[in-house]
C-alpha cells in the first residue's frame, strides 16, 4: 500500500458524516474482533474450562450448578458458562459459541464509550474514544479470547456509563439504576462486577469541593432514591443467589453444600484477602502490565498528565471522575497479594475515554509520533530477526521451537517484513499512522494463519489420536492430574478423581478402579509413573502435550501391590459427545 493510498483513504473517511465514520468504525472494529471465531478450537488454560463447562450444560441439561466432567466447578459464577452455552445451543458449534461472549462484549463496550464520549464531549471525540480502545493491545486480545474478563469489562462499562450518564450529562435516575442492576448482572459473571460503584467517593468529593451545576447533576437531597441504587443490584444479584441457596438447601447434597461455601467464601472474600496463587508485589500493575498491555496508550500518558491536570484544576468532572475511579480502580487490585494482568481490564475502556479529548492535539507532538514509530519499528525488527533466524536454522530459534514445539518462522517474517513496510508508508504520511496499520495486520494474520499455525500445539488432539490407532473404540479412559482439555478432546469415556485431589491418591485411586474395569486404561504424565503403584518400563508414550510427556498404563502395568495413603477419593464420569455437535 503506497503512502499517497493511505492519505487518500485517510481523506475519504475524514470527508464523511460523522454518522458514516461510525458506522465504518463500527464494520472495522467487527472485522478486527471477529475474524478467527470458529477457526480454532479453545485453548489453555482458561477456554477449554469453559467451554468444557458450557459443553456439559447443554448435553446434560443441568444449568444452574457448573461442572466439569461431572465435578461441581465453584470457582466463578456462572453467566459466562451460560452465555457460552447459549450459543452453542443455538449454533450446535462449541467452536463458534465460545469466542461469541467475548467479542460481543468488547462490541458492546466499544458502542457505549463512543456514546459516552459524544455526549460528554462530541461525537468526533466518542469515535477517538473508540478507536484507542479498539487499538489497545489487551482490549483486543481479550475480545479475541474466551475468559471471563471480556465480559464482565462490558458490564462494568455499562455500570460506568450509567453512572456518568446519569451524574454528568442528563440526571435521569433510570441511567443510575441501569449502572447497579449491570453492576449486579457483573458480580454474577465474575465478583468484581460491582467497581462501578467506586466512582461514587470521587463525586462526593466533586460535588463538595466543585462548582455547583444544578442543570446536569443530580441533587443529594433524595438520599433514598440514591440508597435504592444497591438494594437493586443486590435485588439482580439474588435472582441467581436466593435460587441457588434453596435448591442446594433442599437437595443436602454435601458436594453442592460445599459448591456453595466454596463459592460464597474462599473464592471471593478468601481469594481477594489472602491468595493462594499468582502472587504478585504491590507495584505489578504499573510496572508489569500497564507500559505493555495498554499500549499505545501508556505510551501517550506523559503527554496526557498535563492535560489532565489543567481539567482536574478546572474540576472538570469529565476527567476527574474517570481518572479518579481508574485510580481506585487500580488499588483495589494492587491491594491483593493475587495479581494477574487481565484483572486492571476494566479500566482500559475509562482511560480511552479521557484520552480522547487530547488526541490530535497530543498526535501533532513530534515525540509522541517518534515514539509510536519507533515502537512499530522494535516489533518489527524483533519479529522479523527471529523469524530470519529460525528459517536460517540458529541454534537459538531452534531452541525456542524445541520448547514450545512450534516454528513459527514464516509467520514472524511476514510480520517483520510488513512492519517494515507500514514503517515506510507511515515516514512519508504521519508516523503514528505506523501502530493502528501494525497492530490490524498483527490482529488479522494472528487470527487467522497464526490460528491455523497453533491448533496443533494447543490441543492434545494428537495424543488421542495415538490412541485411537491403539485402543479399541471401546475403551474407557481414567485421567490423572490432567486439564480440562483432555476432557473436552477425549472420544472416549471418562473416569477421574476430582481435579484438585493429590495426586497420590488420584494414581492409588486409578490403580483400583482400573482392576475392577478391564476396559480402563490410564493417561497419565510419565514423570508420575514412580514404580509404587505401576511398572514405568511397561507405559506406553502417547506423545507430547503441553509439554508433558503423555503415556497409556495397561492393566499389564500394574504392579501386584499399591499403598495407598489417606482416604479413598470420589471418582467422577464424564461421557462426551464430538465436539462442534450437539446431542
Amino acid at each position: 500500500m503506497k503512502p499517497v493510498v493511505v492519505e487518500r483513504l485517510i481523506c475519504w473517511y475524514q470527508q464523511k458524516t460523522i454518522r458514516q465514520q461510525v458506522w465504518l468504525f463500527g464494520a472495522f472494529a467487527i472485522l478486527l474482533i471477529v475474524t478467527g471465531i470458529g477457526l480454532r478450537d479453545p485453548w489453555p488454560a482458561d477456554e477449554p474450562r469453559f467451554a468444557l463447562i458450557a459443553k456439559e450444560m447443554v448435553d446434560s441439561g443441568q444449568w444452574f450448578f457448573p461442572s466439569r466432567a461431572g465435578e461441581y466447578y465453584p470457582d466463578k459464577p456462572p453467566v459466562f458458562m451460560w452465555a457460552i452455552a447459549l450459543f452453542y445451543q443455538l449454533t450446535g458449534s462449541l467452536n463458534l459459541a465460545f469466542l461469541l461472549p467475548s467479542a460481543l462484549g468488547a462490541l458492546l463496550t466499544l458502542f457505549l464509550i463512543i456514546d459516552l464520549g459524544s455526549r460528554l464531549w462530541s461525537p468526533k471525540t466518542g469515535l477517538i474514544a473508540g478507536w484507542l480502545l479498539l487499538f489497545s493491545l489487551q482490549f483486543t486480545l481479550q475480545a479475541k479470547t474466551a475468559q471471563i474478563d471480556a465480559m464482565v469489562c462490558a458490564f462494568i462499562t455499562v455500570g460506568c456509563y450509567g453512572l456518568l450518564r446519569f451524574m454528568l450529562y442528563d440526571g435521569l435516575w433510570r441511567w443510575y439504576y441501569m449502572a447497579w442492576v449491570s453492576m449486579g448482572i457483573g458480580v454474577i459473571t465474575k465478583g468484581v462486577g460491582f467497581l462501578p460503584a467506586l466512582m461514587l467517593l470521587p463525586y462526593i468529593w466533586y460535588r463538595l469541593a466543585g462548582p455547583i451545576n444544578p442543570v446536569i447533576r443530580p441533587a443529594f437531597g433524595n438520599s433514598l432514591r440514591w440508597l435504592f441504587g444497591p438494594i437493586v443490584m443486590l435485588l439482580t444479584i439474588g435472582c441467581w443467589f436466593f435460587p441457588m441457596l434453596i435448591q442446594v438447601a433442599q437437595s443436602q447434597d454435601p458436594l453442592l453444600l460445599q459448591y456453595r461455601d466454596n463459592i460464597l467464601w474462599k473464592q471471593t472474600v478468601t481469594r481477594y484477602a489472602d491468595s493462594w496463587h499468582h502472587i504478585k508485589p504491590f507495584w505489578y500493575y504499573v510496572v508489569e502490565v500497564i507500559p505493555v498491555f495498554w499500549l499505545p496508550l501508556s505510551l501517550a500518558i506523559p503527554w496526557l498528565a498535563p492535560q489532565w491536570w489543567k481539567a482536574l484544576k478546572l474540576y472538570d468532572g469529565r476527567v476527574l471522575l474517570p481518572l479518579f475511579w481508574i485510580v481506585l480502580v487500580l488499588i483495589f487490585f494492587a491491594a491483593s497479594p493475587g495479581k494477574r494482568g487481565v484483572y486492571i481490564l476494566p479500566a482500559l475502556p475509562m482511560l480511552a475515554l479521557i484520552a480522547a479529548p487530547y488526541t490530535e492535539r497530543l498526535l501533532q507532538h513530534k515525540g509522541l509520533n517518534r515514539w509510536l514509530w519507533g515502537l512499530v519499528a522494535l516489533l518489527s525488527a524483533l519479529f522479523g530477526l527471529l523469524g530470519l533466524a529460525g528459517v536460517l536454522g540458529l541454534q537459538a530459534a531452534t531452541k525456542l521451537a524445541d520448547k514450545f514445539d512450534v516454528a513459527p518462522w514464516y509467520f514472524l517474517l511476514t510480520l517483520g517484513i510488513t512492519g517494515v513496510l507500514i514503517l515506510a508508508i507511515a515516514k512519508r504520511s504521519k508516523l503514528w499512522l505506523s501502530w493502528p496499520l501494525f497492530i490490524s495486520l498483527v490482529w488479522l494474520l494472528y487470527s487467522t494463519w497464526g490460528y491455523h499455525m497453533l491448533e496443533s500445539v494447543k490441543t492434545p488432539k494428537h495424543v488421542y489420536k495415538a490412541m485411537q490407532d491403539r485402543l479399541p473404540a471401546d475403551a474407557e479412559l481414567v485421567l490423572v492430574d490432567f486439564a480440562e482439555q483432555f476432557v473436552l478432546f477425549s472420544p472416549y469415556p471418562i473416569t477421574h478423581f476430582g481435579f484438585h485431589s493429590p495426586i497420590k491418591q488420584q494414581i492409588a485411586a486409578a490403580y483400583h478402579w482400573q482392576a475392577n474395569h478391564p476396559k480402563a486404561v490410564v493417561l497419565i504424565d510419565m514423570q508420575l509413573v514412580d514404580g509404587q503403584c505401576y511398572d514405568p518400563a511397561k507405559a506406553v508414550h502417547m506423545g507430547f502435550a503441553h509439554r508433558v510427556d503423555w503415556v497409556l498404563l495397561m492393566d499389564s502395568a500394574r504392579l501386584p501391590e499399591c499403598q495407598t495413603d489417606g482416604p479413598s477419593l470420589r471418582n467422577f464420569h464424564y461421557s462426551p459427545v464430538k465436539v462442534g455437535t450437539k446431542k
